[in-house]
């Protein structure tokens, strides 16, 4: 249980709202490609200005390092026309001219603070263990303690970033109570329902590089009697198949250089235990020269080149399974999408889901952004905003920012 809007008053209180509006972008013009996590956040935002709250909002851009680390200039842009009313810049975090624009606020007024990774205590103060982690340590830096004190109550949006633990995501919870914005609790509610109580047949579609993290989903949905039916594809697929015996030949450098060797051993143990529920490509399409070459699977054949995506008769095996499905949750794509020879896959896979009668849920960064490349978005009933976290709640684990939200529940809700 957490608390939610509907537990306060935020007429002229200022709140500090932790939101994820991480966007891909071009590092050449800095200019926003997607901003689909901007405009998740409407809907949290348009209600605290319409309660009459000071919303201040926290949010990071990638990380240190990377290209496309900059700053919130332009989202403040994009979130001023998504909210139809001007968001205020304001190019630093602790600053006077942070503090002096959040103390002269209005009701109804909207501040996006600078970057949040610019300052290294938020980079550096991540206890990735959940028993490592206390609010109070969180609490103790300098950000959250200059911060805290201009603020009455702290809002956590922030799903896509619910696995991680740095400052600006569960310290404020140690000073005021940190509630749940719309967003998280749309997230959580429907993320929840398909892993503890999924409408049956449920079955999990699984593809994507990311093949660690969507093997423990697998490890999770199938011990805990969830997932009736797992389809495989893409890294997660050749994992199996060459726990199963086939020789996948370049393709197995490939699972070496992604440092995912040890999960063969584990797609042993979940052979196993639950061979039957679990689906493996029969056919797979190699790239010749950026040509499609469909290709059989056969364990006395090595695999003639690079997979790039499943065959013809995986496509047509997968999509019976799908139409038959109740609940259908899908992670990271079947192929090399961004290739329109090695697209098919993955454009069928999500036509299917989106035809279903089933309750459809689509996870990950690669997956969305395939599902509104071909149009599909829109019929699938819930596109998660989350990568890593949405795949650490389906296996289980314990997220960070959902354990202080529960705690800040039991603290306040009296």
């Amino acid at each position: 249980m957490f608390l939610t809007l509907d537990d306060f008053n935020f007429e002229d209180k200022r709140v500090v709202l932790r939101v994820d509006i991480n966007c891909p972008i071009d590092p050449n013009t800095e200019e926003i490609l997607d901003d689909k996590r901007i405009r998740e956040i409407k809907n949290t935002i348009t209600e605290l200005i319409n309660r009459g709250a000071k919303v201040v909002i926290l949010a990071h851009q990638s990380r240190p390092g990377k290209k496309d680390f900059t700053t919130l200039k332009n989202h403040a842009k994009v979130l001023s026309r998504i909210i139809g009313k001007d968001v205020k810049y304001v190019d630093e975090v602790i600053g006077t001219t942070a503090r002096e624009a959040i103390v002269n606020m209005k009701n109804g007024d909207v501040v996006l603070l600078e970057n949040i990774r610019f300052y290294s205590e938020e980079v550096l103060s991540e206890w990735k263990k959940w028993e490592d982690i206390t609010p109070k340590k969180q609490a103790e830096t300098n950000l959250i303690k200059r911060l805290s004190p201009l603020f009455d109550y702290f809002i956590n949006d922030a799903f896509a970033a619910a696995h991680r633990a740095q400052p600006s995501l569960v310290g404020f919870s140690y000073y005021m109570p940190m509630i749940a914005g719309r967003l998280m609790e749309k997230e959580v509610s429907v993320l929840s329902k398909v892993l503890e109580n999924p409408e049956k047949p449920c079955v999990y579609v699984l593809g994507g590089a990311k093949a660690d993290d969507s093997i423990r989903v697998i490890k999770n949905v199938l011990e805990n009697g969830t997932a009736d039916k797992i389809l495989t594809s893409g890294i997660v697929a050749n994992i199996f198949l060459i726990a199963m015996g086939y020789d996948l030949g370049i393709n197995m450098n490939v699972i070496e250089n992604l440092g995912l060797v040890n999960q063969i051993e584990v797609a042993k143990r979940l052979l196993d235990k639950f061979g039957e529920k679990i689906e493996v490509p029969v056919d797979v399409a190699i790239n010749v020269d950026d040509e499609r070459i469909e290709e059989e699977l056969d364990k006395n054949k090595k695999v003639s080149g690079l997979i790039n995506d499943i065959g013809e008769k995986t496509i047509k095996h997968y999509q019976e399974i799908i139409k038959n499905a109740k609940t259908i949750v899908a992670n990271g794509p079947a192929g090399v999408f961004e290739k329109e020879a090695f697209a098919k896959g993955t454009e069928e896979l999500l036509k299917a889901i989106a035809v279903s009668n089933g309750f459809s849920v689509i996870g990950g960064g690669h997956l969305s952004a395939a599902a509104e490349l071909f149009g599909l978005a829109s019929q699938i009933d819930h596109v998660s905003t989350g990568g890593g976290a949405t795949l650490d709640f389906l296996a289980g684990e314990k997220l960070p920012v959902i354990e202080m939200l529960k705690e800040s529940y039991k603290k306040y809700k009296e």
